[in-house]
């Protein structure tokens, strides 16, 4: 299964196609990236949704397999590739954790990050307006959102999400979701992360953990941020 062609569809301004990608690079897993740049409306070709009906990014061809859903993938990855147990644990009870905070993310802190976004900075940049109200609600999710992972998935002095000493697949998810808060001038973005030090250290250690694949792909967002601010 491993020896099959593996193409990864995804923009790097995309948070889930980043983890995909860092996940992949880290482990040594060979693929060949294609590029569906999300401003051009590539996502919305026939060709895509071929791949993928929801007309999203990430998704995957794996031979004739196809899959969609970031998480769904890296779990697929995961298994098929055989890497280390720490990314996806073998134990059920471990893994049925893991699966907890996957879970989470989608409800909790992925809501709050991109509704805070698109109704801020974004909503020039995809025909809207900025909505108050709607920045509101995001930050009210982020504020919850970052708590709970202060008090309930960092536990004790543990480095990584569910008290591990390495990374998980949930480490990477997560912190690709928040890093796209750097689209957010450094006030704003500070306001809302930092009075949580410890979820700081933790993306600090995910960093560490994963460098230098991890400042490599994000650095598309990085210079998209960059042209952002030209524009304004």
């Amino acid at each position: 299964m491993a020896s099959q062609v593996l193409k990864i569809y995804g923009d790097r301004k995309s948070q889930p196609t980043r983890a995909l990608l860092l996940f992949s690079k880290l482990n040594g897993i060979e693929f060949e990236e294609v590029t569906i740049d999300l401003f051009s409306g590539a996502s919305k070709t026939p060709e895509f949704e071929a791949i993928n009906p929801m007309k999203k990014v990430p998704a995957i061809a794996h031979g004739d397999f196809t899959l969609f859903e970031s998480h769904a993938i890296l779990i697929y990855l995961a298994c098929a590739y055989g890497v280390p147990d720490h990314w996806y644990p073998s134990d059920l009870r471990k893994r049925a954790k893991l699966h907890s905070v996957l879970d989470w993310h989608h409800t909790n802190l992925r809501r709050g990050s991109v509704a805070y976004l698109i109704n801020t900075v974004l909503a020039p940049f995809i025909g809207r307006s900025p909505n108050p109200e709607g920045a509101a609600e995001g930050e009210q999710a982020l504020a919850s959102s970052f708590s709970t992972i202060e008090t309930v998935w960092l536990k004790g002095d543990a480095k990584f999400l569910l008290g591990s000493d390495e990374p998980s697949i949930a480490d990477l998810s997560l912190v690709s979701e928040i890093m796209q808060l750097h689209m957010l001038g450094d006030e704003d973005r500070n306001r809302l992360i930092g009075p949580y030090k410890k979820v700081q250290e933790w993306i600090e250690n995910v960093k560490n953990a994963t460098n230098p694949h991890f400042d490599e792909v994000h650095q598309q967002l990085f210079e998209v941020i960059a042209s952002f601010g030209k524009k304004a």
